[in-house]
C-alpha cells in the first residue's frame, strides 16, 4: 500500500502551530526555563547510551503537543508500519525501502513479493564475514602469494560516503589493512592515492549497483590499467572484487563471479552501507565489529518504531527540525560533532538528508508552496568554535544546531576529554543564554576602561542568545552506538518527508547534469561534434578547449 498524501499546511495542527508561533516567537529561552520548572526533566530522552536534551529550543510544552498532533494528523504512525512492513513507499521508483532489514536479526521474517529476504540477507553477510577474514587473517593472498596490506574502495555517492564516514569514525578500532577511498572523477584524485600502493599487496572493491557509474568505472578502469602495468591479467581476479547487480559487465572487467557481492533495489544507496557497500567497512574494522554497527542501528530502528511519540528520538529531532524550517523559516541546520573521528559526519548527512527531502513536488504531483529539505552542514567542535561559530551566535540567521558529544574518550586522556567537554558544555549554553548590555558593561568597567570605550565596545560584545540547541549526549564512541546514531538520522530524514508530504527516497535530481555531462564530454573529445549550448556555456566549452 502507498503511503497516505497529506498536504501538512490543510491540517488543523499546522494552523494551530502559525497562531501559536505568533505568540511564542519572541520568547526567549532564558524566559522559558524561568516560566518551566521541570523544563529539562521533561524536554529530556534517556534511552540506552543516549542522553537527549531538547530544553534548550525555542518551544514550551504546547509547542510540542501540537507537533505531535501534527504527526498524528499526517499519520505517521501508519507510515511508520508500511516503512518497515516492505510497503513500495518509494512510489516513483517502484521500490520498497528496506535498510532496516539488513540490520534485523535473523529469525526475523520481512516479506518482498511475497518472499522472505531475511535469508537472503544473511547469506551475504555470511560471505562478508567470510571473506573479510580471510583477508584480515592473510590467508587469502595476491598473486605473488604475498598477504594484502590496503584496501582501495572505489565507489561514488552513497558507494564512498557511508563506507568512507563509518572507517574513519572507527579509526580507533581499525586493523592492520589501509583503506583508501576514490570517488571523485578527478584524476589527481586516483593518481594521488596510487602514488600510496602496492601493487602486490592492494585489494581494490568496486562499488556500483549498474557497474555503468561514471565515476566509478573511470576510477576502476584507470586502477586496473594501473595494475596490469605491473601484473599479468589473470592477477585482476584475485586483486579485484565488486559490489553490483550487474554480473555480466562485472565479469567482463576481470573479476571472478565467486567475488561478486550482491545489491538489492530495496536498499537506496544513501542508506546502503549495512549491505555489501559496507564490505570495506567488514575489512577496514573486521566483521565483529560491523556487524556491532548493525546491532546498534536494529536497536535504534526498534526504539523509533515502537516507542510513544513524546519520547522517540527520531520523531522528536525531526518535528523540532520541521518547527524551526517551516515556522522560524531557518534554512539550514549545522550537526556539530565533539569527537575529531567524526569529521566526516555532517558531510554524511549532507547526501542522506539533503538529496532525500531536496524536493519541491509533493506525493501527490503537486508543486509544494512550503519550504523542504534543510540545508545541512557542520564540522568537529572545538575546531568549529575557530571558524563559523561567529555566525551562529552573533549573525542575523537562526541556525539551529545539534551537538554530538561522548561521555569517555577512547584513549583515555582526561585532561583532554574534561577541556573538551567543557566546551560542549558551554557552547550550548552561551548560544542560549547570551550575554547581557548590564554583563558586558560590568566587564569591561572591571577592566578598568573610560565610559567613552565602554559605551564604544558594549554593542559589540552582546550576545542575543535564544539560539537553540540540541544536545545528544552518548556514553562512548563504539561500533554500536554509532550504528544508533547513523539509524537516528535515517529515522529523522523518513519522519521529516512523511510530514512534508515528499518522496524521500528517490533522486532524480542528481540525473539532469549527468545527462548534460555526456553529450558535453562528446563535444570535447570529437572536433566534429557541435551540440547546442546557453552562450555562457558555449564559450566556456571553447575556451576550456583552446586551452586544454
Amino acid at each position: 500500500m502507498a503511503l497516505q498524501t497529506i498536504n501538512p499546511t490543510t491540517t488543523e495542527a499546522w494552523s494551530k502551530l502559525q497562531a501559536h508561533f505568533k505568540n511564542i516567537q519572541s520568547k526567549h529561552l532564558n524566559d522559558l526555563f524561568a516560566q518551566h520548572q521541570d523544563r529539562v526533566k521533561d524536554m529530556t530522552i534517556s534511552w540506552d547510551d543516549f542522553y537527549v536534551d531538547y530544553s534548550k529550543h525555542r518551544i514550551s510544552e504546547d509547542t510540542m503537543d501540537l507537533l505531535l498532533e501534527l504527526a498524528h494528523e499526517v499519520k505517521l504512525k501508519d507510515a511508520i508500519e508500511k516503512y518497515f512492513g516492505g510497503d513500495v513507499i518509494n512510489q516513483t521508483e517502484g521500490r520498497e525501502v528496506l535498510h532496516t532489514a539488513l540490520r534485523n536479526p535473523e529469525h526475523t521474517e520481512v516479506l518482498v513479493n511475497g518472499k522472505n529476504i531475511m535469508p537472503e540477507i544473511y547469506q551475504v553477510k555470511g560471505k562478508i564475514h567470510r571473506f573479510s577474514s580471510d583477508i584480515i587473517n592473510g590467508s587469502l593472498k595476491g598473486y605473488t602469494d604475498r598477504p594484502f596490506t590496503d584496501v582501495v574502495n572505489i565507489g561514488i555517492g552513497g558507494s564512498d560516503l557511508g563506507p568512507a564516514m563509518v572507517v574513519d569514525s572507527l579509526t580507533y578500532y581499525k586493523n592492520h589493512l589501509k583503506t583508501h577511498f576514490v570517488s571523485n572523477v578527478d584524476g589527481d584524485h586516483v593518481n594521488e592515492v596510487i602514488k600510496q600502493l602496492n601493487p602486490e599487496t592492494t585489494l581494490f572493491v568496486i562499488v556500483s549497483k549498474t557497474f555503468t557509474t561514471q565515476e566509478t568505472l573511470s576510477n576502476a578502469n584507470t586502477l586496473r590499467d594501473w595494475f596490469l602495468n605491473n601484473a599479468p591479467n589473470d592477477a585482476v581476479s584475485k586483486h579485484f572484487v565488486a559490489v553490483s547487480t550487474n554480473i555480466e559487465k562485472v565479469k567482463s572487467f576481470g573479476i571472478d563471479e565467486n567475488n561478486i557481492f550482491p545489491m538489492w533495489n530495496w536498499v537506496g544507496g544513501r542508506f546502503s552501507l549495512w549491505s555489501a557497500v559496507g564490505l570495506s567497512i567488514s575489512l577496514a574494522i573486521g566483521f565483529d565489529n560491523f556487524d556491532k554497527l548493525l546491532i546498534g542501528a536494529h536497536k535504534m530502528d526498534e526504539h523509533f518504531k515502537t516507542e510513544d511519540f513524546k519520547n522517540n528520538i527520531p520523531v522528536i529531532t525531526a518535528l523540532l527540525s520541521v518547527w524551526y524550517n517551516n515556522f522560524f523559516n531557518a534554512e539550514s541546520e549545522a550537526i556539530i560533532p565533539y569527537s575529531q573521528y567524526l569529521n566526516q559526519f555532517a558531510t554524511y548527512l549532507q547526501q542522506g538528508i539533503m538529496e532525500s527531502n531536496g524536493k519541491s513536488i509533493d506525493r501527490n504531483g503537486d508543486t509544494i508552496n512550503y519550504q523542504t529539505g534543510t540545508i545541512i552542514w557542520g564540522e568537529p567542535g572545538t575546531n568549529s568554535q575557530h571558524a563559523f561559530f561567529q555566525l551562529i551566535h552573533q549573525g542575523t540567521k537562526l541556525i539551529p544546531a545539534e551537538f554530538i558529544g561522548f561521555a569517555k574518550s577512547l584513549h583515555g586522556n582526561q585532561d583532554h576529554q574534561d577541556k573538551l567537554m567543557s566546551n560542549f558544555f558551554a557552547q550550548t549554553e552561551a548560544l542560549m543564554g547570551g550575554k547581557s548590555r548590564d554583563a558586558v558593561k560590568s566587564e569591561l568597567l572591571a577592566q578598568g576602561l573610560s565610559e567613552e570605550k565602554i559605551k564604544e565596545l558594549t554593542p559589540f560584545k552582546v550576545f542575543e542568545g535564544n539560539k537553540p540547541t540540541t544536545t545528544i549526549l552518548i556514553e562512548k564512541l563504539t561500533p554500536e552506538s554509532l550504528g544508533k546514531l547513523i539509524a537516528m538520522y535515517e529515522h529523522k530524514i523518513f519522519v521529516q518527508g512523511i510530514i512534508w508530504n515528499i518522496f524521500s527516497y528517490d533522486q532524480f535530481g542528481v540525473e539532469l547534469g549527468k545527462q548534460l555531462a555526456n553529450t558535453i564530454l562528446k563535444e570535447l573529445n570529437d572536433e566534429n561534434v557541435i551540440n547546442n549550448h546557453d552562450a555562457s556555456t558555449q564559450n566556456l566549452i571553447k575556451y576550456y578547449k583552446s586551452v586544454k
